[in-house]
């Protein structure tokens, strides 16, 4: 059971945050995290961005996939507007990042995201979202504007008794590198690329 473990304040270059840890206990070494603007009223609908790590766009800018411009997209909108950014330690997709690798390298063959992954022995997504619904329960928000282009994030928010109000598209233009990438999220996987 993931529960918070602890709070911390967090300044950042998109303004003043709290940063929550959750995991199973103390010690543990990758915590699922939930950076809360200083004032985010959870008696609002509150913008959310359920982002799931991905350290090779959100740290070292990879071409790859579409991840890090998406987390500087939503911190953008989350420090105008006052949200939450849920980061779920769920590397490639949930495969985590050596099987991750493994698969960049099976796409660079000509696998595609997806086809890679099974390939590996993995679902095309091994992710949980529930967590991120623990998490938003425990920030007390009932109601959300959420930040996403992915379906199965919309689906985990409905099944829940979180209220979605919105959803707001992360739009960010493909590139030679990510084109194919991005296609296959749209036509394979059904993610939401307009407006």
């Amino acid at each position: 059971m993931y529960t918070r473990q602890v709070k911390a304040h967090l300044p950042t270059k998109w303004g003043d945050f709290e940063l929550y840890s959750y995991a199973e206990n103390h010690d543990e070494t990758q915590p699922h995290l939930a950076l809360v603007h200083k004032d985010m009223d959870a008696n609002t609908i509150v913008p959310v961005r359920i982002h799931s790590e991905c350290l090779t766009g959100d740290l070292l800018g990879s071409l790859r996939c579409d991840c890090g411009e998406q987390f500087e997209a939503s911190m953008d909108y989350i420090s105008q507007y006052h949200g939450v950014l849920v980061y779920l330690r769920q590397e490639g997709r949930g495969i985590g990042l050596i099987n991750k690798l493994d698969a960049y390298n099976l796409q660079d063959e000509g696998l595609s995201t997806i086809e890679a992954n099974i390939h590996l022995g993995f679902e095309p997504d091994e992710r949980d979202f529930d967590i991120a619904i623990t998490i938003l329960k425990d920030l007390n928000i009932n109601r959300i504007d959420l930040l996403t282009n992915n379906p199965e994030k919309i689906a985990a928010i409905d099944h829940s008794d979180i209220v979605l109000h919105s959803r707001i598209p992360l739009i960010i233009p493909s590139k030679r590198e990510n084109e194919s990438y991005l296609k296959v999220k749209a036509n394979e996987m059904g993610h939401l690329f307009t407006k």
